[in-house]
């Protein structure tokens, strides 16, 4: 009996090992979210990928006179979430800088997460050992993608759908309240929760499937149904100043959604499509691949001999989630784009059912090996098999991160020239900037100032902003490589534009093959023409129009290359 009481000790669910099991849970969530605080602070210009998108706006919170008329950051903020901009704008009201907060948000959120995981994955099993494998797993499914790092409004699903699958399990009003959180801050998973609440009304009951008999639950469940509709109604009846989102019909063609368009969906091979793309897929990421043990629960639970099996409970709630997260993924193919992107239902959605099989997977697996242990002659053989079963596991947690490049995948950008953050930053308030270059994409986030196209901007998903944008991609490279004047004065005051940023490489032979412009052909094929035929006009007046050399990039005075 000497290898008994180790079993209970392990997997035993007594108060000092719930709170022992998620301390160290915790404790995972802080090691990885300090990897993420360091790259988030290592340098003075930092940004996260999606945060400069969704976040620049808001320094209008600190200053209204900023982005004053600025398409972008007019149509950034109309698309934002309410409750992800009320909590921002709350923050900023006592001086915290939108951009400091998103770099200090994700551990915060990344607790969260991991308590609510660890709670769920103690209603599926209650062995606290569980709840911590579901917690290293979950953690490196945050940290494997770039979302919960962003702190934009998918960073603010996460830990509320876990908490949305936790009060559910306990039927806890919470659970309302988890889904109007969703519904302010994250509209697209407050279907996914409508789905699980509506799925949850069926029940198997006598060899077949049933609605619940149960009025609790219809009052329950009914509740939290009314609770979906009521948060999403504002957002179907309120009309976007952008115009309607695109249909299929509308994008089946548009160089946009294909090959190096900003808005990349459509992909030639078919299975990569339908399963791993990432917008139209599936699964777009199998990440980390230590989930997919998950797939080997219902045979676990059908053949392995242990008593731990009879704990096992509430498995219905993880087919309800997928089956959600399949009709939403049908129906947003098929409403495509009106439901947004097919994979932002099914991606994570996923990744949770497969952690918290796998976290159960992994305890049946352990209690059977302790059991096994305990009981045979031949004690050598099972503790091997139990010790090398530990140990691959194991190993395979602690390699994960070195195996995967960069880990966490956070997507924190550099920014890799102060010296025009800082020039322009210098200019007033109402000035507009243009340019080509990729770091173009940097300035309204450092700057506070205002660009006429950037192409981390150009989101086409709603018809009147994707024109706009494209019309101006298209100027942009007209006026760039002109050998019209006429034209390139038309261009700098058809858009008031101050100032015109490129680069040592703007004129080279190649750039413009290099640039990720193939979207925008007709003026493409006229600037390779022109490079071809002269020096654009744009090129000739650098010397006496530039205003600040810093490192690669010249900045130009417009009026100068107006030619006033």
């Amino acid at each position: 009996m000497t290898h008994q009481p180790n079993a209970h000790l392990l997997l035993a669910n007594t108060r000092r090992s719930r709170w022992f099991w998620l301390g160290a849970s915790l404790l995972v969530a802080i090691a990885y979210s300090s990897l993420v605080l360091q790259r988030a602070f290592r340098a003075e210009y930092v940004v996260q990928d999606d945060a400069r998108q969704h976040l620049f706006w808001m320094q209008r919170f600190l200053d209204p006179d900023l982005f004053a008329n600025d398409l972008i950051a007019d149509y950034f903020q109309s698309v934002a979430p309410w409750g992800f901009t009320i909590f921002y704008r709350l923050f900023a009201a006592v001086g915290i800088d939108p951009l400091l907060l998103s770099k200090l948000l994700p551990p915060v959120l990344a607790l969260v997460a991991t308590g609510f995981g660890f709670g769920v994955a103690m209603q599926f099993l209650p062995a606290p050992i569980g709840g911590f494998f579901a917690a290293v797993l979950l953690n490196l499914v945050f940290w494997s993608h770039d979302d919960l790092a962003s702190a934009t409004p998918r960073a603010f699903m996460i830990p509320l759908f876990l908490a949305f699958l936790y009060t559910l399990l306990r039927r806890h009003w919470g659970c309302w309240l988890a889904i109007a959180l969703m519904g302010l801050f994250y509209p697209q998973y407050a279907l996914v929760c409508g789905g699980v609440l509506a799925f949850s009304l069926v029940q198997w009951q006598k060899g077949r499937l049933d609605l619940t008999h149960r009025r609790a639950d219809w009052v329950f469940l009914g509740i939290g149904l009314g609770i979906t509709v009521a948060t999403l109604l504002p957002y179907l009846l309120a009309a976007n100043p952008y115009g309607p989102a695109l249909t299929a019909a509308d994008v089946l063609d548009d160089p946009e959604f294909l090959g190096d368009g900003r808005g990349r969906f459509f992909l030639d091979d078919a299975t990569m499509f339908w399963l791993s793309g990432h917008r139209s897929g599936l699964f777009p990421t199998f990440k980390p691949p230590l989930m997919g043990l998950g797939v080997f629960l219902p045979l676990l639970l059908w053949k392995l001999p242990t008593p731990l099996v009879r704990q096992v409970k509430h498995l219905g709630l993880l087919l309800r989630i997928v089956a959600a997260a399949l009709v939403l993924f049908v129906a947003a193919h098929a409403l495509l784009f009106r439901l947004h992107l097919p994979s932002r239902y099914t991606g994570y959605t996923l990744r949770f059912v497969l952690c918290f099989a796998a976290a159960i997977a992994l305890t049946l697996f352990l209690d059977a090996g302790l059991r096994w242990l305990h009981g045979a002659q031949v004690r050598w053989l099972p503790a091997v098999v139990l010790l090398g079963g530990i140990g691959a596991i194991a190993a395979s947690v602690w390699f994960y991160p070195r195996y995967i490049t960069p880990f966490p995948a956070d997507e924190f950008r550099v920014g890799r020239a102060p010296a025009l953050y800082k020039f322009f930053a210098q200019q007033p308030k109402d000035i507009v900037i243009a340019s080509l270059e990729d770091e173009a994409d940097f300035i309204p986030v450092f700057s506070g100032r205002s660009i006429l196209f950037g192409r981390e901007y150009a989101i086409p998903y709603h018809k009147a902003y994707g024109q706009q944008m494209r019309q101006r991609a298209i100027d942009l490279i007209r006026a760039q490589y002109t050998l019209d004047p006429t034209l390139l004065r038309a261009t700098i005051d058809r858009y008031s534009i101050d100032f015109w940023l490129i680069s040592r490489a703007t004129f080279r032979p190649g750039t413009l093959q290099a640039l990720k412009f193939r979207q925008y052909p007709e003026a493409l094929t006229e600037a390779q023409a022109n490079l071809q035929t002269a020096k654009p006009i744009l090129a000739r007046r650098i010397n006496r129009c530039q205003v600040l050399q810093a490192e690669e990039w010249t900045v130009l005075d417009a009026a100068c290359l107006r030619g006033r």
